[in-house]
């Protein structure tokens, strides 16, 4: 399937979403590593924003490209866990001059926007849809290991319900390569520094309930930010661990990019479609896991977000006493 994609392409851009997370930094890499190995009559560069620090454990991250060298231009452009061109951030402009696009994504939001897409909202991650398109025997340890991180970050080291069997099918035969999972795992995905600790122990302290408990919220502001000495790669995981507060449905966190603008971070559990709320305020997503930028005070988000979910709540209610009657 990739030899489809990469056809009559000498020149290959790879790009992902802005703030990248592990999925994102994990396809990308394995994707050009992959390349890399593979086709060497093929030139591959990635572009991507500044990511977290424990990701450059993997050996090509230091080849990234965190901006575009003046006058280059591509054949095609690869875009990776991105679910509109929006989001692809300062490589949009590579985008939009490539000869041809494709987009690899796992986002329900993702109406389409490359001339050809390989969407799959059902899958566990992207780097899960990267690995279907490679061949098995050509795959190497540094690709492995790449998208094994990618899958570990968007499955929540396999606890979240997208992680369907082929998810562990997939992640056994990257152990089978040699990538030392147990590293990737505590390396990337647990390990927090001391400000982190302090940052989430912060979020934590300060939220609220609400919505009868279902849903739980917290928020920091940009002067707390500066306090702690974080950024907002510090502020991974925050909304996750909210997710986990016995009796809660929905987690959301928000931290203040500007005066009174908020990115706010969605997770629900079983029942609440979070991405229908945040496409609702022009944001997208998964079902269980999405995000949105909005105006107001945090109050105002709050209340805007609780209509929506409490749009949803009456609906689950409405389908459940009918089920009875």
């Amino acid at each position: 399937m990739l030899n489809k994609i990469l056809k009559d392409a000498n020149t290959i851009a790879i790009g992902g979403h802005i703030r990248p997370d592990g999925d994102c930094v994990g396809s990308c890499i394995g994707l050009y590593q992959y390349i890399k190995d593979n086709y060497k009559d093929k030139k591959a560069d990635v572009y991507l924003e500044e990511f977290p620090e424990s990701f450059r454990c993997l050996k090509a991250a230091e080849e990234i490209h965190h901006e575009i060298p003046d006058g280059v231009n591509y054949d095609l452009f690869i875009c990776l866990d991105c679910g509109d061109k929006e989001r692809l951030g300062f490589s949009g402009h590579l985008f939009d001059t490539a000869r041809r696009t494709y987009c690899i994504d796992h986002h329900i939001s993702n109406a389409g926007f490359a001339q050809e897409d390989y969407i799959v909202p059902d899958a566990s991650s992207t780097s899960e849809l990267v690995y279907n398109l490679l061949e098995e025997e050509k795959v190497s340890l540094d690709t492995a290991t790449a998208l094994y991180l990618g899958i570990v970050h968007d499955t929540g080291v396999f606890q979240y319900s997208c992680a369907a069997p082929s998810t562990f099918r997939i992640a056994a035969k990257l152990l089978e390569k040699g990538v030392d999972g147990p590293k990737i795992i505590q390396d990337t995905f647990y390990e927090k520094t001391y400000a982190q600790n302090q940052i989430l122990g912060r979020a934590l302290l300060e939220s609220i309930l609400f919505m009868d408990k279902t849903c739980i919220a917290s928020y920091i502001t940009k002067k707390t930010m500066d306090f702690y000495g974080v950024g907002v790669k510090d502020l991974e995981g925050i909304v996750s661990q909210l997710r986990v507060t016995k009796g809660v449905e929905v987690a959301i966190f928000m931290y203040e990019t500007d005066t009174n603008i908020y990115k706010v971070s969605l997770r629900s559990k079983d029942q609440i479609d979070v991405s229908r709320i945040a496409k609702y305020f022009g944001g997208g997503g998964h079902k269980r896991a999405a995000g949105l930028t909005m105006a107001g005070t945090y109050y105002d988000v709050i209340n805007n977000l609780s209509e929506r979910i409490e749009v949803q709540m009456e609906s689950l209610a409405g389908r459940q006493e009918k089920r009875y009657i």
